[in-house]
């Protein structure tokens, strides 16, 4: 292990986030004391402008084994390499080390060589990511002792670096769900103490940025940081760009909805309702299966199934994580965000016909929400360290 570095790359919608990892001797993860940061909008291909291909045409395209990136997003893509390459080269020279092991995680659906990017709802599609990113760094003098065996989901990674970081919310627990919220929604889930790819049970539980609410809009809406803006500034009539401007974020959002601004007040009632309806879509699907509370993005989407191996189980914890789980941790106890959250979940579990009274007892005290259950991750940079463990689990099988 002393004679490379193992970095872990967070892939986000804005920017690209590397990390170096270590490995204690008790086989114990943690950051390591080098990271690097690089927004995509630094680069001169960037287009501040830039919107996705319609998601239907995405997974139509890639349904029928023929994706076809546009030439915008081709051009997206070069940032978006550029900036990782940059991110890990950084990190690299910091360390002093030019052999490397890289674990990657983004958002969106992968390829099926796993080595790029096929359908992505916040970017552009990019489907030979790792091999250009792989010519990059071989042209610096990077040596990879590994090619990038696959780009992994980051959300998959969260659970990871909960799972095996000391500081890991997942540990000690035998049934536990994380959402994460930034710039889109990462679930992922531990299930009879073991963790679980959302994509190996995809035939009856549903990633949170595949439902669709009531009010048409995705659940990522409402529990993801860049969503909250974006409902925001669209009750408002405010554009991202000035919300960005003007450096109006979800933090600044809930301040301005304690001071009675209207639009702010509507933002946030809506996102207490959907998280906890949410958080009671997991409970019941887990407990008894789908229940058709959510309508999907994607209208072919196959219905899930209502039978599962784990019918019956019953979450420890549920852990909210990255910016949503630092807002609702600043939050708690407060008029605005925590207790209609709470509130809005009681009253989900106790009027419910899914679940029942073992159940119902499991989640509340005396018909009141056990607010232990609800805990906040530790890791704000769960999803690189996931990454570097996944790329050395994989190493060493």
């Amino acid at each position: 292990m002393q004679d490379f570095l193992l970095i872990g790359v967070d892939g986000g919608a804005t920017k690209v986030n590397c990390w170096s990892v270590n490995i204690d001797h008790s086989g114990k993860f943690s950051l390591g004391d080098f990271n690097e940061s690089r927004s995509y909008a630094v680069y001169s291909e960037y287009d501040p402008e830039f919107s996705p291909v319609n998601l239907q045409i995405q997974l139509d395209e890639r349904s029928r084994g023929c994706i076809n990136p546009t030439e915008k997003e081709i051009q997206q893509a070069i940032a978006y390499t550029k900036a990782c390459a940059d991110s890990i080269i950084e990190v690299a020279g910091k360390s002093n080390k030019s052999r490397i092991l890289i674990g990657i995680g983004m958002p969106g659906l992968k390829t099926d060589d796993q080595r790029g990017i096929s359908a992505m709802a916040n970017g552009p599609r990019q489907i030979n990511y790792a091999k250009n990113l792989e010519k990059i760094l071989s042209e610096a003098g990077i040596e990879l002792i590994s090619p990038i065996s696959h780009i992994g989901s980051d959300a998959f990674y969260c659970g990871l670096g909960e799972e095996y970081a000391s500081a890991g919310q997942f540990r000690n627990v035998k049934n536990s769900y994380y959402l994460g919220g930034g710039t889109g929604a990462a679930d992922a889930l531990k299930l009879n103490a073991s963790l679980v790819s959302l994509d190996n049970i995809k035939e009856w539980f549903v990633k949170a940025w595949e439902m669709k609410c009531p009010e048409n809009r995705s659940i990522e809406t409402y529990v993801s940081s860049k969503g909250i803006q974006a409902l925001y500034g669209e009750l408002s009539n405010q554009s991202l760009a000035e919300l960005n401007s003007q450096e109006i974020y979800p933090p600044q959002i809930r301040t301005r909805a304690f001071a009675g601004d209207p639009f702010a007040c509507e933002t946030f009632e809506k996102v207490a309702k959907y998280l906890a309806l949410l958080l009671y879509e997991r409970m019941t699907t887990l407990y008894a299966g789908w229940q058709e509370i959510f309508n999907f993005g994607n209208p072919n989407r196959l219905i899930p199934n209502n039978q599962h191996p784990y019918l019956g189980s019953l979450f420890d914890n549920i852990i909210i994580g990255q910016r949503l789980g630092d807002m609702l941790r600043e939050s708690k106890n407060d008029s605005v965000l925590w207790q209609p959250f709470i509130q809005s979940l009681n009253l989900l579990i106790c009027e419910s016909t899914v679940l029942d009274d073992h159940a119902k007892n499991h989640y509340c005290l005396n018909d009141r929400l056990n607010e232990n259950r609800i805990v906040f991750s530790n890791l704000r940079e769960a999803p690189a360290l996931g990454a570097g463990i996944d790329a050395y689990l994989n190493f060493m099988e």
